[in-house]
C-alpha cells in the first residue's frame, strides 16, 4: 500500500534537519499550519497525515497506534536519509506515534517535541470515555452529528469554545468538519501495544513535552509520567492554553519550541 499522504517543505537549505510534523486524531496536517511558517526557513518539514485523515481518509482501519505508526514509519522511510537522525513534533496521537517510532529506535531521532502526549498502550479514562461516546453517536446518528458533539463536547476543545476568535475556533471546527470519521466507523481489532517503562527510558534523546495549563488532567498527568521516565526529559506548560496550545497560541509555542532545537540540534538549524 502507498505510503501515507504526506507534504515536504523544503525552502530551507538541503543541509538543514529534517522536523517530522503528525498531527493529532479528527485533525489533519494543517493543524500545523502556524508552525510550516514559522520553522519552514530554518527546517525541512515533513508533515504526514494519519490514516483515516486528511488525504489520507480512504487509507482503511485498523487505526490503532501500531498501524499508525506503521504508516508514519513508511513515509520516514520513503522520504528521509533514515541515518540522518531528524526531530519528530507530534500532537497527541501524534506523539503517542512519535513514542512508539523511537522506543523501538532511539538513535533515528534527534530530539522529540510531544503536545498533550498520549501513552502508547497506556488507557486515559477521559479519553477512552469520550471517544466511545462520540463512537455512539457517529454510529448511531452519523458522523456529521459525531463531528460536532466532538468539538461542542471533548474537554481538550474548551479553551477554543470559550476563546473562538483567539484561540482560531472557526478553523478548527472546519478541519474537523472536513474528517473522515472512519476511526469512528471501521475501528476493526487494532494491533496490541505495549511499551514498557525500560522502553521508554531507553530513549535518551532530548525530549520537549508540554500541555496547556488547562489542558485535560489525564493529558497532564501523562507528561508527568513520561518526565519521570524519560532521561532528557524538559516539561512546559502554556499560560492561558488548553488542550492543543500550539493551535490556540502558537507564537508561545513556537518560540518554546523553537528555543529547545536551537539548544538540542547543536547550531545545526541556523
Amino acid at each position: 500500500m502507498r505510503a501515507a499522504a504526506h507534504e515536504v517543505v523544503a525552502d530551507a537549505p538541503a543541509t538543514a534537519p529534517w522536523l517530522v510534523m503528525v498531527h493529532g486524531f479528527s485533525q489533519d496536517r494543517r493543524a500545523f499550519d502556524a508552525q510550516r511558517d514559522a520553522f519552514r526557513a530554518r527546517y525541512r518539514l515533513l508533515l504526514i497525515d494519519l490514516p483515516g485523515h486528511g488525504a489520507s481518509s480512504a487509507r482503511p482501519g485498523p487505526y490503532g497506534h501500531a498501524e499508525l505508526a506503521a504508516a508514519v514509519d513508511g513515509v520516514l522511510g520513503e522520504v528521509l536519509d533514515t541515518s540522518t537522525p531528524s526531530a519528530f513534533w507530534g500532537t497527541h496521537t501524534g506523539a503517542a506515534v512519535a513514542l512508539l517510532l523511537a522506543a523501538r529506535d532511539p538513535a533515528r531521532f534527534a530530539a522529540l517535541v510531544l503536545e498533550g502526549a498520549v501513552l502508547p498502550g497506556r488507557p486515559m479514562a477521559s479519553v477512552s470515555e469520550t471517544f466511545a461516546h462520540v463512537q455512539r453517536i457517529a454510529v448511531m446518528q452519523g458522523v456529521a452529528a459525531a463531528r460536532r458533539a466532538w468539538f461542542d463536547e471533548a474537554a481538550w476543545f474548551a479553551v477554543m469554545r470559550e476563546r473562538p476568535a483567539e484561540c482560531r475556533a472557526q478553523a478548527q471546527r472546519a478541519m474537523i468538519e472536513e474528517f473522515s470519521g472512519r476511526p469512528w466507523l471501521e475501528p476493526g481489532t487494532p494491533a496490541p501495544v505495549a511499551v514498557s517503562d525500560a522502553q521508554l527510558a531507553a530513549i535518551d534523546r532530548p525530549v520537549l513535552l508540554y500541555n496547556g495549563e488547562r489542558d485535560v488532567a489525564d493529558f497532564i498527568a501523562a507528561s508527568a509520567q513520561l518526565e519521570r521516565i524519560l532521561p532528557q526529559a524538559t516539561r512546559r506548560l502554556i499560560a492561558q492554553a488548553g488542550g492543543f496550545p500550539g493551535w490556540e497560541y502558537p507564537a508561545r509555542v513556537n518560540a518554546t519550541v523553537a528555543a529547545f532545537l536551537d539548544q538540542h540540534l547543536a547550531g545545526s538549524a541556523r
